[in-house]
């Protein structure tokens, strides 16, 4: 320590100690200068501080082990016993299991390394052949699986094919429907253009007449066995269409709960249909024996007089009527014409809202009778007034023309076209589109009549790609499946190649240039003739608009 004094006032000092470290480095030069006169020098000093530390690394540099090691030495025996004892006089040594060890041939390490670039290319042969045997291997595997697919597609092709053959001359046969009876009179067209034509390639002059008057008398009688069928499936249908009704009138309340089940639900309504429907089957059961028709009768009996009106005093009546032949011994086949009667007037009864009130919102016929004159239309050829969904309306139609039943009758005396094929294109077209979910509407415009004109008329009835003709077998998807449908963006494929077209990302690439103008060239017909309905021109316009927009980017 040292003692120093520091002047605290104008005449005061305080002594005060002052602590001298020394330093255990040298500090570094930092500069100075030199009195001339003296010759005294002076060095520029720094702080006292110490200076910062170095950033430790983690790894510890020094230690103790590693300075003060132990170092020793000790011998090491090999575990083989040697000697160098050689044979001399006195001393035998026996050579017996000696190897006698002969220096081989020498070689460079080039030969080394070449040795060893010959054995890698053996073992890439090797491995080479093994890599193609199974990868020829994996390719008649994969070949004997598309063959039996290709196999099994051919086999169910052709027995859907048989089936529909099948269904046809079934449907033929027995026809039931609408589409059945069309499907009759267009076979039966075909038929009379080709006798037409043979007798008319073959015969000449009254011979010629003769054959013509003659298959004029066979399509005549054929006409009234089509007439004869239609008869009693019109009685089919309509009973069967009856059954319908009274099933829906009985069925419960149906809703769809947050767990995903379904809850039914039984009402007062519904029970009564049900009640209803029970009756009118045990009524119109044939072969029943006497004991339990009469029990139906009075059932039914006790069932219509809970309400009193002129209908049902007439159901009494029958009723009574029917019990009495019976305990008569009335022989059944001069019933008929009483039971058919008391079915009618029951079915009459079942279809009054005041005794079924299910049924009100099921009759074709409203009950309030101003509603038939919001939407009634006439028409000109049946002279009936009918309701609006009754008139087939095209998209470019102006005015009402002929109702269904007929176009229908029209159909079937003159042209005696098919339009099932048409119909079923048109409603697969429609069902894909509502799976598309994104508010297609021009699909829904478009009828029977212009689907029969896009399809005959732009497409001639064959697919674009192979031109296949089996219009049961073709299909209508989207051209241009980001835009929705319209006739513009459409293209007549069958099914497979439908699927492979819509699986496709981008058109242009995938199809040649000539392909595409051609289908631009049917696009822009279909424009146009569509161009002339009113409804379209919103949709053109908006067509229009994105083409601009595509063709700009």
């Amino acid at each position: 320590y040292l003692g120093a004094s520091i002047l605290t006032g104008s005449d005061s000092f305080q002594e005060v100690d002052v602590k001298i470290e020394r330093p255990t480095y040298n500090k570094p030069f930092l500069g100075g200068f030199r009195n001339v006169s003296t010759g005294v020098e002076f060095h520029n000093a720094g702080s006292q501080t110490k200076p910062p530390k170095r950033p430790h690394k983690g790894i510890q540099l020094f230690c103790k082990e590693t300075q003060t090691t132990v170092e020793k030495n000790k011998p090491q025996q090999t575990r083989n016993a040697t000697s160098t004892q050689m044979t001399k006089i006195g001393l035998y040594v026996s050579n017996m299991t000696d190897k006698l060890i002969t220096p081989g041939k020498y070689f460079t390490a080039e030969e080394y390394h070449k040795r060893r670039l010959e054995a890698v290319i053996v073992l890439q042969k090797y491995f080479r052949r093994w890599h193609a045997v199974n990868l020829v291997q994996n390719l008649k595997e994969l070949k004997r699986l598309r063959l039996a697919w290709e196999a099994e597609e051919e086999l169910r092709k052709k027995r859907e094919k048989e089936e529909k053959l099948i269904r046809e001359y079934e449907k033929k046969l027995n026809p039931k429907t609408k589409e059945d009876f069309e499907l009759l009179y267009h076979e039966l067209q075909l038929w009379m253009q080709e006798e037409t034509e043979r007798i008319n390639r073959t015969l000449t002059g009254a011979e010629r007449k003769a054959a013509l008057c003659a298959l004029l008398e066979e399509e005549t009688q054929l006409i009234a066995c089509i007439g004869m069928h239609k008869l009693h499936a019109n009685l089919e249908n309509q009973q069967k269409s009856i059954l319908h009704l009274l099933r829906k009138c009985a069925q419960p309340r149906r809703w769809k709960a947050f767990d995903g089940k379904i809850t039914e639900m039984d009402t007062k309504s519904t029970l009564r249909g049900k009640e209803l429907l029970e009756i009118y089957r045990s009524l119109t059961k044939e072969g029943i024996p006497k004991d339990e028709r009469i029990s139906v009768l009075l059932t039914v009996k006790c069932t219509v007089q809970e309400h009193d009106c002129k209908l049902t005093q007439e159901i009494v009546a029958l009723i009574d009527r029917e019990i009495d032949l019976l305990s008569r011994d009335v022989k059944e086949c001069n019933l008929e014409g009483l039971r058919k009667r008391i079915c009618t007037l029951f079915l009459q009864y079942i279809k009054i809202p005041e005794f079924n009130p299910e049924v009100a919102g099921l009759l074709k016929v409203p009950q309030d009778p101003l509603t038939l004159y919001k939407k009634v239309y006439f028409c000109h050829s049946c002279e009936n007034y009918l309701p609006s969904t009754e008139f087939p309306v095209a998209a470019n139609s102006r005015t009402i023309g002929r109702c269904h039943s007929c176009s229908r009758l029209e159909n079937e005396a003159r042209q005696r076209e098919a339009y099932l094929k048409y119909r079923l294109i048109l409603e697969d077209l429609r069902k894909s589109e509502v799976d598309y979910q994104d508010d297609s509407k021009i699909v829904f415009l478009v009828q029977l009549p212009d689907m029969q004109y896009l399809i005959e008329n732009i497409w001639n009835c064959q697919s674009a790609l192979s031109a296949s003709s089996d219009l049961y077998d073709l299909v209508m998807v989207r051209w241009d499946k980001q835009h929705e449908w319209s006739p513009w963006n459409t293209i007549l494929l069958t099914k497979e190649e439908a699927d492979s077209h819509l699986k496709l990302c981008n058109l242009q690439k995938t199809y040649e240039a000539p392909f595409i103008h051609k289908m631009e060239q049917k696009h822009i017909r279909a424009k146009n003739y569509f161009a002339q309905i009113p409804v379209m021109s919103s949709f053109l316009h908006t067509s229009n608009t994105q083409a601009n927009e595509n063709s700009y980017k």
